[in-house]
């Protein structure tokens, strides 16, 4: 071999070289960041980082089956890597028999692009962004308001090899803008969200106006009781909502009765209707603007993932069609103990309601009386079974009456159930690009519709934010 270098590809294959287990799996993850924040309409911080995290997934033959172990380690060299292989492999020999244990995955032609070199963001992405801020600043100044937010890309490359021949290779940009406008005394505030993958997409000016208008909704405050009401759920909440449905979607789980998905008696509800709207809900890695792994990445097992089934290729999945359930996360071990299709999960989530659909601000136009949220925050689950979910509204609650906003009203803390929600809707708008706020740090692939809910249960009122 050549004399050892840094290189992310020659450390898998390095790492594989090493491996006396009778499988193995190596993800080298090589990540950078650029970042941008600002306060009171100027920049504070800005900074770019780089970092390497190494997974090694060793398989074991026993006489009771399969077992495997696992071991992660952050801003691994080549020569630190023999401790980290057999560290492994020492995991495997102690555990039992991985329930989850099938053949590791073959027959995926290689990446060609598996030696390059990894792809890297940097502070050139902001060079169009960076002075339109600038400019949003100036504009806020002079209205009065302050603006306060961050812009955050990361480009991550992905290397997988395998004992079995895989090597896989993928780069995935991801960057999210949060700005808030506040007015000076800090007794109204707005928040706009947006998801990228290089910034070029992403117009500032445009941001600050949405804003300014939404301050300008809140000079009128109007105090509201705790109930049900007809809400306009902008396509941010209702991201935020179905990516919790969606985690909560494990085959397995369903099967064995746990989760909402599971039928009274035993079984699943695949196959039943969810919603009387012809509502789709799909992922797809090769959606245009959405683009997200193409093929299954698990540093390790779960409920709805395994560690054997890295590198299957993933393809466009339907999680719903016309308003009925099609499909529930499956591995290849899942798939095969529930009956269920084999499914795995995929980073993007797209909800669309059969046509074009109406704007937010035309459907806003349509209401008699109703509220219009901006955003969700501090979304937890209370009960399951149902996938009752709990959490509160922020930055900006509104009135609407005789198709207008007519104030902003207090913030509630609503007890919903995505899949309710979706059985009542009466509505669905226009399909379009959208960050989740309260998983922006976990998942920014979402595009989805404005959704009518007739009676929204706010539960309680918040003095909160």
């Amino acid at each position: 071999m050549n004399a050892p270098t840094n290189k992310p590809h020659e450390i898998v294959e390095r790492a594989l070289e090493l491996s006396r287990a009778d499988g193995c799996v190596v993800i080298a993850d090589e990540q950078s960041t650029a970042n941008l924040r600002w306060a009171g309409n100027a920049l504070t911080t800005n900074g770019v980082t780089r970092g390497r995290a190494l997974t090694v997934i060793a398989t074991v033959d026993g006489k009771e089956g399969k077992a495997s172990g696992v071991v992660s380690r952050s801003a691994v060299t080549v020569d630190e890597l023999e401790p980290l292989v057999r560290a492994a492999e020492a995991a495997a020999r102690g555990a039992g028999p991985a329930e989850d244990a099938q053949p590791l995955v073959t027959g995926v032609p290689q990446s060609p692009d598996f030696t390059d070199a990894p792809a890297e963001t940097s502070s050139a992405v902001f060079a169009d962004f960076a002075p339109a801020l600038g400019e949003s600043f100036a504009r806020a100044r002079a209205g009065g308001r302050e603006l306060y937010g961050f812009a955050n890309h990361e480009l991550t490359s992905t290397y997988l090899g395998t004992s079995a021949g895989l090597r896989l290779r993928h780069d995935q940009p991801n960057g999210t803008l949060e700005l808030n406008a506040k007015s000076p005394d800090r007794t109204r505030s707005a928040w706009a969200g947006r998801s990228t993958r290089d910034f070029k997409d992403v117009d500032p000016a445009a941001l600050d106006a949405e804003l300014a208008v939404r301050l300008g909704w809140a000079e009128r405050r109007i105090e509201l009781p705790a109930g049900r009401y007809e809400t306009l759920l902008p396509p941010t909440a209702v991201a935020d909502l179905l990516i919790y449905q969606m985690w909560s979607a494990s085959g397995r789980d369903a099967a064995e009765g746990r989760t909402v998905f599971s039928k009274p008696g035993g079984g699943t509800r695949v196959g039943e209707k969810l919603s009387e709207l012809p509502l789709t809900l799909r992922s797809d890695p090769n959606e245009p603007g959405l683009e997200a792994l193409p093929f299954v990445l698990a540093h390790s097992s779960s409920s709805d993932s395994s560690a054997f089934d890295n590198g299957l290729p993933l393809t466009p999945t339907e999680w719903m069609g016309q308003g009925e359930l099609k499909h529930l996360i499956t591995s290849r071990h899942t798939a095969g103990t529930t009956g269920l299709p084999l499914a795995p999960g995929i980073d993007n989530l797209i909800l669309e309601n059969g046509g074009e659909g109406r704007s937010l601000e035309e459907m806003v136009a349509s209401t008699e009386r109703g509220l219009l949220l901006t955003c969700l925050w501090y979304i937890r689950e209370v009960d399951p079974a149902t996938l009752l979910l709990t959490g509160l509204t922020r930055d900006g609650v509104y009135l609407v009456e005789n198709g207008e906003v007519a104030g902003e009203v207090n913030n509630f803390r609503f007890n919903e159930s995505p899949v309710g929600l979706l059985g009542r809707a009466t509505e669905a708008g226009r399909t379009e690009k959208t960050l989740p706020r309260e998983w922006s740090d976990w998942f920014t692939r979402a595009a989805m519709p404005a959704l009518r809910v007739p009676d929204f249960n706010m539960s309680s009122v918040s003095r909160g934010v």
